[in-house]
């Protein structure tokens, strides 16, 4: 991220404008999809966005029958479970749903059932180095145990796993440990904490502010651009959470002139433009930028995530195969049209070897603190340029220069590019030259949205030796 301030001085680039996300009827659009599908019945091809609406049209309409969805970003077909035994009068519902464009599945485990299972886990085997979300794609929870859950500990959880009953969870371990990481879009500073802005939001009072990891929040009151710089802006210790339900907090800009853009900035000049906030469905296609490791893409794995890190549960997040690193916490996590899906929490491995990481949802955070995304807010008149497809390489550029580079990262990230597949456009992370608290540069961004589906190759780039001292327990 990067803004600009009426000041002249530098702000940062962020998320922007709220759009309305969609119909209120069930049926979509025919716009919604294929031109050549819309009038025939069975599965359609959706953009991300219009599945995300479908969903949770769905799940309300559906209620104790619903169990789950996920979105196939290769054919680019929303499935929808429904629980076979609950499913009795829903027919006409089912019909619309297929209609629609989403692909029906019977399952043996309802959303209540699996939840329900969630909660026996949060009870029976809350073990630091385990986390758990819902998979709709297998119908079950996905139990994930890193390299510290041993001995007693990881009987715990097997234990606990087997006694929900056969095909309700699985359990595999993970390499390294979780942990946040604590160091996203453009470095902030704190004290000696690194974290990364995630995005610009309005405030309640029509004010400027951003919003950051809850962890980043938590340990320091103010933040500033630059390692040993004046504060730009101070943490809202109301409402910033961790650990809890969620890991997030709003900084409100110290000056309330600061012009907060609606874009993220992917370094050299490059930036995506943020036009609404928007769900994650599992198989959603998303980007990560973070201040540590730069560009970084992979897909949503699990929904309603529960993440025991070593200061405490977190719960309510996003599971991602993603990587990330110390120093991209806080930062942003967005899709290829532009929504703002999540804030960088943290996760285990790195860039180099892979791993899981966490995000924690827009859409709750801004609920909570009570912001929009946007200078007008939800409804605000100013749409970001460009729209779905056209973010990256949009031209707009924030005074300071949307290339500068920040030199923290809140959280994990990566110096990567992304590869928007069908576009040919590649984007290469580059080392380049060190930001000032010796983070790597994020490197060339390249063209994220507007460069076809989601699903690009990576190029992974090796981030420079961070010079910033973190928190301990915080990040690594």
């Amino acid at each position: 991220m990067s803004h600009k301030r009426a000041t002249k001085r530098k702000a940062f680039i962020a998320a922007g404008g709220v759009a309305a996300l969609g119909a209120a009827a069930l049926i979509l659009p025919n716009a919604m999809a294929s031109q050549t599908e819309s009038n025939q019945a069975g599965p359609k091809t959706l953009a991300a966005s219009d599945a995300s609406v479908l969903v949770s049209q769905l799940q309300k309409t559906l209620g104790e029958a619903f169990a789950g969805a996920y979105y196939d970003s290769g054919d680019k077909q929303l499935v929808v479970n429904v629980d076979g035994q609950r499913i009795e009068g829903a027919d006409n519902v089912l019909a619309q749903a297929e209609q629609a464009g989403a692909e029906i599945r019977e399952v043996d485990n309802s959303w209540s059932e699996l939840k329900a299972g969630a909660a026996t886990l949060k009870k029976q085997a809350t073990v630091p180095g385990t986390a758990w979300a819902i998979d709709p794609r297998t119908n079950k929870i996905q139990v994930t145990a890193d390299s510290t859950v041993t001995g007693e500990n990881w009987d715990t959880v097997e234990s606990t796993v087997k006694s929900l009953g056969a095909g309700m969870a699985t359990v595999k371990k993970s390499a390294g440990t979780f942990k946040p990481f604590l160091e996203g879009g453009d470095a902030i500073f704190g004290g000696g904490a690194r974290c990364s802005a995630g995005f610009n939001v309005t405030n309640a009072d029509g004010t400027p502010g951003f919003l950051t990891a809850g962890h980043c929040g938590v340990v320091e009151a103010e933040w500033s651009e630059e390692e040993g710089g004046a504060p730009i802006g101070t943490v809202d210790a109301e409402t910033a959470t961790f650990p809890g339900v969620g890991d997030f907090a709003l900084v409100k800009y110290n000056d309330p002139a600061t012009q907060a853009a609606s874009t993220v900035d992917l370094g050299n000049g490059q930036t995506v433009n943020i036009n609404a906030a928007g769900e994650a469905t599992v198989g959603l296609q998303v980007f990560r930028m973070g201040s540590t490791t730069g560009l970084a893409d992979g897909q949503v794995t699990g929904l309603d995530a529960t993440v025991n890190y070593p200061e405490g549960t977190v719960t309510g997040l996003i599971q991602t195969n993603v990587c990330a690193e110390p120093g991209d916490s806080g930062g942003s996590l967005f899709t290829q049209d532009g929504q703002a899906i999540g804030l960088t929490s943290g996760g285990s491995g790195d860039c180099t070897v892979g791993g899981e990481t966490f995000f924690q949802p827009v859409t709750t955070a801004l609920a909570a603190v009570g912001a929009t995304i946007g200078e007008g807010g939800a409804g605000a008149g100013e749409e970001a340029a460009g729209g779905a497809g056209d973010a990256a390489g949009a031209g707009e550029e924030a005074a300071g220069g949307a290339g500068e580079q920040a030199a923290g990262g809140a959280g994990a990230g990566q110096e990567e590019g992304a590869a928007a597949a069908g576009a040919g456009e590649q984007a290469v992370g580059g080392a380049g030259d060190a930001g000032d608290a010796g983070a790597g540069d994020k490197g060339d961004a390249g063209a994220v949205a507007g460069a076809g589906d989601a699903g690009a190759g990576q190029e992974q780039q090796g981030a420079d030796d961070q010079g910033v001292d973190q928190q301990d327990n915080a990040g690594r």
